[in-house]
């Protein structure tokens, strides 16, 4: 499998950590990927996370797998 870092842009201060394995399709589901975090195969910033409902902030990386997640903030236009 390739290693990919993608970038998520919010609109909001946080999101929890099972909904961004969900919106990036590392999960096919909210269950599933509160399954994958509650196993201690969720990284964030380099650190196991089992709280699946871990708010996550612009700055934060997330790694599941070989995939990479970056949350940015969205730009106000």
């Amino acid at each position: 499998m390739t290693k990919t870092l993608n970038v998520l842009e919010i609109d909001t201060d946080t999101i929890d950590l099972y909904k961004v394995l969900k919106v990036e399709g590392f999960c096919s589901s909210g269950g599933e990927a509160k399954i994958a975090i509650a196993n201690g195969e969720v990284l964030v910033n380099d650190e196991i996370e089992t709280r699946k409902r871990k708010k996550i902030m612009p700055g934060d990386l997330i790694q599941y797998s070989e995939d990479k997640v970056l949350i940015k903030r969205r730009k106000a236009v």
